[in-house]
């Protein structure tokens, strides 16, 4: 049995800059790897409000339920990396991303992540479905589901 792809620069569908900064370095001289979700919250919202129209102080709003991330290499500051977000899976009121730390001209991530929203009314407290604005948004970051060997029904779920 072979491993799924691993996705690479190619195949994150927006990539962004972010600039370390001094307070995001530890005591062991590179970046935390907490810091690293706030990276990638920080550009996956910054899409959603240039390219979804989302409305962060609006009635609806998207809530990190869960998040992970392999952290493969350091990075340190000062120095500049890039979030690249893809879309690994689209529901009704959730969305999957696929994210990586990259460095500036390199096709193999730092750090692989996943992240999911849910969308919520903030009066509600309950899930709602994805606005079209932001639904219609999140489909042009959608990439093709990579096989998991663990299910042969994976590729076409």
């Amino acid at each position: 049995m072979t491993a799924a792809r691993e996705l690479l620069r190619p195949d994150y569908r927006y990539c962004r800059a972010v600039t370390t900064r001094w307070a995001d370095n530890d005591i062991y001289g590179h970046v935390n790897n907490a810091v690293y979700y706030q990276y990638f919250d920080s550009v996956i919202n910054r899409y959603l409000i240039e390219e979804g129209g989302l409305d962060i102080r609006g009635g609806i709003v998207g809530f990190i339920v869960r998040s992970e991330c392999d952290f493969l290499s350091p990075v340190h500051y000062p120095g500049e990396v890039e979030v690249g977000v893809a879309v690994a899976a689209l529901g009704r009121s959730s969305v999957r991303y696929a994210v990586a730390l990259l460095r500036p001209g390199e096709d193999a991530p730092c750090a692989r992540g996943a992240m999911v929203h849910v969308f919520v009314d903030v009066a509600s407290g309950r899930s709602v479905p994805i606005p079209d604005a932001l639904r219609r948004a999140l489909q042009r970051l959608t990439i093709e589901p990579a096989a998991d060997p663990r299910r042969p029904d994976s590729a076409t779920a």
